[in-house]
């Protein structure tokens, strides 16, 4: 799981994913025959959704809703360097990466709360079900390396399961 964690924080892998992602949706979606396509709002917020789409499919982790029409447009108007109301493959390419800029963050840290506070939080709950009648001497005889991944399983199942529900 630290690879995972490594791969999320080194920044070359993350542009490189981004850029996959970008050029994947950019190709299968908008690209003409003439190779070259210029994207309206309407098909840049299209291509926004597909792109977090994507994102969602590929991150462990909460789901990463996509921001707002409103704010896709003033980021539109920011990223448009020619200025001709239409945005084509590297504008699009270098809007994704500032919109994307702290989703990485956001699934390290569900990862790393994951990950570090479930295993706490399984010794603490072992600790404190030892006295109880019938259930502390499985718990006793269950190895603590075992414990802590069953409880931290359980964690990654209700995390899921609420995201599902929400």
């Amino acid at each position: 799981m630290g690879q995972v964690l490594d791969r999320l924080r080194d920044k070359q892998w993350r542009r490189k994913q981004i850029r996959r992602i970008t050029d994947e949706v950019f190709d299968l979606y908008f690209k003409s025959d003439t190779g070259s396509v210029n994207l309206n709002f309407e098909d840049l917020y299209i291509g926004v959704l597909l792109v977090f789409n994507e994102l969602n499919k590929r991150l462990p982790g909460p789901h990463i809703d996509p921001p707002s029409k409103d704010i896709v447009l003033d980021m539109m108007k920011e990223n448009d360097l020619n200025l001709d109301g239409e945005i084509d493959r590297e504008e699009f390419a270098n809007f994704i990466k500032q919109l994307t800029a702290d989703t990485f963050v956001i699934v390290s840290q569900g990862l790393i709360i994951t990950l570090v506070a479930a295993p706490a939080f399984a010794m603490a709950t072992k600790r404190a079900t030892e006295g109880v009648p019938g259930v502390g001497k499985v718990v006793q005889r269950l190895p603590n390396s075992v414990y802590a991944s069953l409880l931290t399983f359980t964690v990654v199942l209700f995390q899921q399961a609420r995201h599902e529900f929400n």
